[in-house]
C-alpha cells in the first residue's frame, strides 16, 4: 500500500496543480475521515486497531476517492462518501480482504447518484485563476460561493460532460474540438491521465501489480473504439480523459476485488474497458469508471469459481 501511495504521487501532483487548495482539502478530509471510521469500525468489531491502521488500506481508499471528487465539494459530502466507502463497502463484508466491491468506487458512486449536480461541478478553466486557502475553506464550509471570494462562478462541465451534451444536442463535436481537447487527450485531464500512467508503469516494474488488468482494460476501450467509434473524439481522447488511467492502474488492480488468476484478470479488465466505453459513449453518465468497476466486481466470485472448476477439469 505504501508503494501504491508513492506511485500515486505524480497524479496527485498534477491533480493538485489543477484543483489547488480544493484538492488538498478533499484529500485531507477524506484521509482523516477514513482513519477515524476505520478505527471506530475495528473497535466495534473487537479487532486490533494499530496494526490494521498501519496497513494503509484505508488511506489508499481515501486518496483514490478524493481524487475522483470535485475540488469545491461541500465538506460533508466528502465525509459522507468516505464513511460509506469504509463502513458499508468494506467493514460490512468483514473488513479488508473480504469486501466484494471496491470501497472507493462504491463511495463515489453513492454520492454521484445521490448528489449528481454537486459531483459534476468541476473547476472551469483552472489555469485562469487560483483560490486562496481561506477562500477554498469558505466555499467548502458554506456549500457555495460567499462574498469573501472574488468570483461569481467557478465550476463548469468537464471535457467528457461537454462531449456528452454536444451529442444530446446533435451538434458536431468537431466544431467544439478546441474547447474540449488538449494536446493529445481531453482538456485538463490529459496530463493527469499521463501521470497516472507513469505511476502505474512503476507499479508494474516493481511487481506490485501485473500487466494483465490494466492492459486488458485499455485493449477493451481500444477495441470498442475501433468497432463503434468515430473520427472524433479519437482513441487518444478516450484513453486520456476522465478517470481512464486511474481506473486501469490503481482501481481495478485492487487485489481484493479483482479475480485471482491471470486468465480471469484478462477477462475482468477487458470487460471493465468495454463497459466504461459503452456507458461513457451511449449511457447517461459521461465518465463511467465507477459503474464499470462495480458491475464487474459482482462477477468476481463467479469468475473465481469458474476458474477453479476449469483447472480441476483439466487432465493431469
Amino acid at each position: 500500500m505504501m508503494l501504491v501511495l508513492l506511485a500515486l504521487l505524480p497524479g496527485i501532483g498534477v491533480h493538485l496543480y489543477l484543483t489547488g487548495w480544493g484538492g488538498v482539502l478533499n484529500i485531507t478530509i477524506a484521509i482523516i475521515t477514513a482513519v477515524l471510521t476505520e478505527t471506530m469500525a475495528l473497535k466495534l468489531r473487537g479487532h486490533a486497531v494499530e496494526q490494521s491502521i498501519k496497513d494503509f488500506s484505508a488511506i489508499v481508499t481515501a486518496v483514490l476517492l478524493a481524487l475522483c471528487l470535485p475540488p469545491l465539494l461541500p465538506w460533508w459530502l466528502v465525509v459522507l462518501a468516505t464513511v460509506f466507502a469504509i463502513l458499508l463497502a468494506k467493514h460490512i463484508y468483514g473488513g479488508i480482504g473480504q469486501n466484494l466491491f471496491n470501497p472507493a468506487m462504491a463511495g463515489y458512486a453513492m454520492v454521484l447518484i445521490s448528489y449528481p449536480l454537486d459531483i459534476s461541478s468541476w473547476i472551469a478553466m483552472p489555469e485562469s485563476f487560483t483560490l486562496t486557502m481561506t477562500e477554498t475553506l469558505s466555499v467548502a464550509l458554506n456549500g457555495g460561493l460567499s462574498q469573501s471570494t472574488n468570483y461569481d462562478a467557478l465550476t463548469g462541465a468537464t471535457a467528457l460532460s461537454q462531449l456528452y451534451d454536444l451529442k444530446l444536442q446533435n451538434i458536431p463535436v468537431e466544431q467544439f474540438s478546441a474547447d474540449i481537447r488538449g494536446s493529445f487527450g481531453a482538456l485538463h485531464s490529459e496530463w493527469l491521465n499521463f501521470a497516472f500512467l507513469a505511476g502505474g508503469a512503476l507499479l508494474i516494474l516493481t511487481r506490485v501489480i501485473t500487466w494483465h488488468l490494466p492492459v486488458s482494460m485499455l485493449v477493451g476501450i481500444t477495441l470498442c473504439h475501433l468497432l463503434f467509434g468515430t473520427t472524433y473524439p479519437d482513441l487518444m481522447f478516450h484513453l486520456f480523459s476522465g478517470a481512464t488511467m486511474l481506473c486501469a492502474f490503481f482501481i481495478i488492480t485492487d487485489p481484493v476485488t479483482a479475480p485471482a488468476s491471470n486468465e480471469t484478470r484478462l477477462f475482468f479488465g477487458f470487460c471493465v474497458g468495454v463497459l466504461l466505453y459503452v456507458i461513457r459513449t451511449f449511457g447517461s453518465y459521461p465518465d463511467s469508471a465507477a459503474f464499470a468497476v462495480l458491475l464487474m466486481n459482482c462477477c468476481v466470485p463467479m469468475l473465481d469459481r469458474l476458474d477453479i472448476a476449469l483447472k480441476a477439469a483439466r487432465p493431469k
